[in-house]
């Protein structure tokens, strides 16, 4: 399955573990965001193993 969707929710707490994990898809400005025009498609693994490590759980993804 591709990812098809990501967002961050709020409650992030920018401790930046997302953007060294997969820099290609998360920028830490002051709290994270999604990179726009990111392929979410080539950087599904990152973007999985990124979610699954979040310490407050924000980072969703949806996949179809």
């Amino acid at each position: 399955m591709a990812i098809s969707g990501l967002w961050i929710e709020n409650g992030c707490t920018s401790c930046g573990l997302c953007e060294s994990m997969c820099p290609e898809v998360f920028e830490m400005p002051d709290e994270a965001i999604v990179k726009k025009g990111t392929n979410l498609v080539a950087n599904k693994d990152c973007i999985k193993e990124a979610a699954q490590r979040c310490p407050v759980e924000v980072i969703h993804f949806e996949e179809s």
